[in-house]
């Protein structure tokens, strides 16, 4: 595609204000992806359904955010990142509202679903922003500001989630985005400036549908055969992973030969950009699961109150916060691959430890481990992002983006499902060659499992990536 403006270029230095709106608009997306999970008892009981149920709202959600991303650099380049990211604000904001207001669950999906349209153009269209303003020398700061919702979010939205509908309702978790949707709207309005491109080609509509289709279905059908809570009828799971890998396969060839495609993908030709996103993805998937699995293992496994879990996760919050100052200078000091191969090889073995650990584990020691593995998934995360662009250049950064936010949101929608499947395959292991085994065996295997997955991207960095990669950005030249 043509870049959606030439008076931008990557030479401007660092626009913070820019980066920190861009951010909080990520914060919102990646928030809502996730806060309704604690809180489904209290929507499900208002709205007059099961707590089951809601699972779908949170489904019809992630999967709109991963068939739409692929579509926003089109839409970027043809009616420029300024509309588009303010349509995206307004319609998000405005989406909020609608879920606050909702009276029953199908009417709970499908303003979901239009608050998922206005997420998958938000995020990438305001990273794109951010990084056609930003030089070079400058990408391993902005990229500081743009990681941090990512890490987070899924780990304060239980929390967040649960505090909100116990003490105040349900309907917070999205009346809080209004107030913030509206302050990025006017921020945005003062800050970003990007036009139109002069020509742009006719969207791929056969790329859009094919793409769409198999994102939709991996992702329903990876949802369906995680989900160990209702009588799932396997031979569907199964037939929507089937189809999700055949529109898969005749998206890529078709991507491969068209002339515009929908998502092109040249960037992949760059050595660091292809091992970062092909192992970021397994990474990033792994990562995701952890949030997930460590308050369900101490509330089923221990035997703890969602509030005591709640406490416990947020040292996996602080260890995020806490090292943040320190990723750019690691960065600086040991260079992208060893910190990328540290990183993911500390999670691993964060993750074996949490295989181990127990009920009656020292207190001490859980903090420890939680703690530790914030830090590990703060540092890892700044540098797979910053990493991903360094050998990008400006006129490819529209293209690379668009196909980054798209891989990265696949990551992050099968995060949760990955590991409920995980989860799920070590129960029905356990019945047939462990029936005496606690509640908690299930979970250490799923650990187990995690920390294993987490040694591809510590293989794939030790030989895909040399030793200099991205030495232009760390050290700002």
């Amino acid at each position: 595609m043509t870049p959606a403006s030439q008076q931008t270029t990557a030479g401007i230095g660092l626009n913070r204000p820019l980066a920190v709106l861009a951010a909080v608009t990520f914060f919102m997306e990646n928030l809502d992806g996730t806060i309704i999970a604690t809180a489904a008892p209290a929507i499900a009981a208002d709205l007059g359904t099961q707590p089951v149920a809601i699972n779908a709202a949170m489904t019809s959600y992630l999967v709109t955010l991963a068939v739409g991303i692929p579509v926003s650099g089109w839409l970027t380049d043809r009616f420029g990142a300024r509309r588009v990211f303010l349509i995206a604000i307004a319609l998000f904001t405005l989406a909020s509202l609608l879920c606050a207001v909702s009276v029953n669950l199908p009417m709970l999906c499908l303003v979901r679903i239009l608050q998922g349209v206005g997420g998958s153009m938000m995020v990438p269209v305001g990273r794109l922003v951010v990084l056609r303003n930003t030089a070079k020398k400058d990408l391993l700061a902005a990229t500081a500001y743009l990681t941090w919702p990512a890490l987070l979010a899924p780990v304060i939205a239980p929390t967040l989630g649960g505090w909100l509908s116990s003490y105040a309702s349900w309907h917070w978790i999205f009346l809080i985005n209004i107030p913030i949707g509206i302050a990025c709207f006017i921020a945005a309005v003062r800050l970003v400036h990007d036009r139109p491109a002069a020509s742009v080609p006719p969207l791929d509509w056969i790329g859009f549908l094919l793409c769409g289709g198999s994102l939709a279905a991996l992702l329903l059908g990876m949802e369906r055969i995680g989900d160990g809570r209702r009588g799932v009828d396997l031979a569907v799971s199964i037939a929507l992973l089937i189809i999700a890998f055949a529109l898969g396969v005749l998206c890529w060839r078709g991507l491969r030969r068209r002339p515009n495609p929908l998502l092109d993908l040249t960037a992949m030709r760059v050595p660091t950009f292809r091992v970062v996103n092909s192992s970021g993805m397994v990474y990033r998937m792994a990562i995701s699961a952890a949030p997930f699995l460590l308050p369900l293992m101490f509330q089923i496994g221990y035997g703890w109150s969602a509030a005591r879990a709640g406490l416990f996760v947020m040292a996996l919050f602080a260890g995020n916060v806490m090292i943040k100052p320190a990723t750019s200078p690691l960065i600086r000091r040991f260079g992208f691959r060893t910190v990328v191969v540290g990183s993911s090889l500390g999670g691993a073995l964060v993750f074996a430890a949490c295989g181990l650990i127990t009920a009656d584990s020292p207190t001490w020691l859980i903090v420890g481990l939680l703690f530790a593995s914030g830090v590990f998934r703060s540092i890892g995360f700044s540098g797979y992002n910053s990493l991903q662009f360094a050998d990008i250049e400006i006129d490819q950064m529209a293209d690379a983006n668009t196909l980054s936010s798209t891989i990265q949101q696949i990551a992050a929608g099968l995060g949760v499902a990955f590991g409920a499947l995980i989860l799920r395959g070590a129960d029905q292991l356990l019945v047939s060659a462990a029936p005496d085994a606690g509640p908690q065996a299930g979970f250490q295997i799923a650990f187990f499992v995690l920390a294993l997955i987490m040694l591809y991207p510590v293989l794939e960095g030790v030989f895909g990536l040399h030793r200099h990669a991205g030495h232009e950005v760390a050290h700002g030249h």
